[in-house]
């Protein structure tokens, strides 16, 4: 089956001609993000832009952040291996049984469940290519599964601690447990999944965008090894259920990770290999933060201090989301967050919420937005899925808008 959709893609096409072999695609600014934001911040620090001890600092900080990074990838990309997301995946496009607005609502679910139980990254490094390749195998146009995928690897970030890094800074300075901040998130959860569907069907998913009423469902999909599969498909339960129970993150995620680690030792050793650890993401992660710390001390929070302001009514609220939701499409959402949440005074709780939702539903317009987005398109380029940016740029940026104001206006109501 040629990967080429024909008209219904519509702003996706594939860069690979038929009949001719493969080839990796070739580095591009993706790949060398972390590498540059890792130099600059040893810039900062050896010039003195950036203090040892501040830097040191904001380190310890983040080290449980980032265990518990390495840890939940290791976990993904194992419950990957051992199949978990194709079978769900296959199972879904089965279980839609041709109707397209069955599927959709089914991709919906997948991708937001994901992203909220396994965080926003394991969504865009490895939902997307198995989103893809159930497109291929269906018959049917990449492009929705594929701007599913990315739209809700961010706007389906906000229900648990674990689903997003910002998520865990926040949860920390409100003083909320996991289900705390699950229940004070829920609604304005549900509003932004709402305002995303409702979006996606109308610019990507609509019967005017495709010329075919009904697709043609995959075959079933049996994972290679059942006891593996099983095995990390118990994993990833007893992981969000230990979250949800209030177990530190990073101890549970390094338990799970463990857990799958010793299953695959067992089974299936050629699995086990240096690339389980991200050490791009990882590198951009922390390179983020030791460059928002220096930019910080020189300027940049003052700037924040006067566009988000001190006030923790609702127009307070309004402020810092929008000002959080338009300083991650410039730079990143973490950066954004960090920057956004020195300035918000101690006690306006909400306030802080409130530039939580624009950090996190925001970054739909620009590829650098977000690490999900950036980590989404590497795994586009790598299926040789080459993407529209204008379609893009203009879509997600009406996008932001809608479940920007859907979600504040949520947590505005349930204050």
């Amino acid at each position: 089956m040629s990967c080429d959709t024909g008209p219904a893609e519509s702003g996706v096409r594939t860069a690979r001609p038929p009949g001719r072999r493969w080839r990796a695609p070739r580095p591009g600014w993706p790949d060398l993000l972390p590498i540059a934001l890792l130099a600059l911040a040893a810039g900062l620090l050896a010039t003195g832009l950036l203090p040892t001890e501040r830097a040191a600092a904001a380190l310890w900080r983040t080290a449980p952040l980032l265990i518990f990074l390495v840890a939940v990838l290791v976990l993904a990309e194992l419950a990957a291996r051992a199949e978990v997301f194709d079978v769900l995946a296959v199972r879904m496009a089965i279980a839609g049984r041709g109707s397209y607005p069955a599927l959709f609502a089914l991709s919906v679910g997948l991708a937001a469940v994901t992203t909220m139980i396994l965080n926003l990254d394991t969504t865009a490094v490895l939902l997307t290519p198995v989103m893809l390749a159930v497109a291929v195998r269906a018959g049917i146009a990449t492009l929705p599964l594929a701007m599913t995928t990315v739209w809700l690897a961010n706007t389906a970030s906000l229900l648990l601690p674990i689903s997003n890094l910002t998520n865990l800074l926040a949860a920390d300075r409100v003083d909320l447990s996991p289900l705390g901040f699950a229940e004070r998130m829920a609604v304005p959860q549900a509003a932004a999944l709402l305002a995303t569907a409702g979006c996606l069907w109308i610019f990507y998913w609509r019967r005017g965008l495709r010329d075919e009423r009904r697709y043609a469902p995959p075959t079933r999909h049996r994972p290679r090894d059942p006891v593996l599969f099983r095995v990390a498909a118990v994993t990833c339960g007893c992981f969000a259920a230990g979250v949800l129970a209030g177990v530190p993150i990073e101890i549970v995620a390094v338990a799970a990770a463990l857990a799958l680690v010793a299953a695959f030792a067992a089974r299936d050793r050629a699995g086990l290999r240096g690339g389980l650890v991200s050490w791009r993401l990882l590198g951009s992660v922390t390179g983020l933060f030791l460059v928002v710390e220096a930019i910080s001390r020189h300027g940049l929070l003052t700037e924040m201090a006067k566009l988000i302001g001190p006030d923790g009514g609702p127009a307070g609220i309004w402020r810092a989301a929008a000002t959080g939701a338009g300083l991650s499409n410039l730079v990143n959402n973490l950066p954004a967050y960090l920057a956004g949440e020195a300035v918000v005074p101690a006690g306006n709780h909400d306030q802080l919420l409130g530039l939580l939702i624009g950090t996190n539903v925001g970054p739909l317009v620009l590829p650098w937005a977000s690490l999900a987005t950036l980590l989404w398109l590497q795994r586009c380029r790598a299926a040789g899925v080459r993407i529209h940016w204008p379609r893009f740029v203009a879509t997600g940026a009406v996008t932001a808008v809608v479940v920007l104001s859907a979600a504040v206006g949520a947590l505005l109501a349930t204050g």
